[in-house]
């Protein structure tokens, strides 16, 4: 954990992150939507990049193929953090993510 003095959401979003569960990436990924702000994507994009949970790591996976556009995207680029690019280039290839996502680095 570093030691920055983060407060409220992202604080709350780190937690979760750290955590890991399956439960904790779905609470995360729900503050995806299409109204959420510019702070709020960032705050989420920091948060995944935390998980090293198995069990989450595997619910982002599910996201992957199944969440909505702007999910599958962050996911897209959580994977693409971690050289898996087997799985995103799967994704790529059935049409859940597109190019400019696919080989985001």
């Amino acid at each position: 954990m570093t030691s920055y003095k983060f407060t409220g959401k992202l604080r709350e979003l780190i937690e979760k992150a750290e955590h890991g569960s399956e439960l904790d990436v779905d609470y995360i990924m729900s503050h995806l939507t299409n109204d959420s702000s510019l702070a709020m994507t960032r705050y989420v994009d920091y948060a995944l990049s935390l998980v090293e949970n198995p069990n989450g790591i595997k619910r982002l996976e599910h996201y992957l193929f199944n969440g909505t556009l702007i999910q599958r995207n962050y996911s897209s680029l959580f994977f693409n953090r971690l050289l898996d690019y087997d799985i995103v280039q799967r994704a790529f290839k059935e049409g859940r993510i597109d190019e400019i996502q696919a080989f985001a680095r």
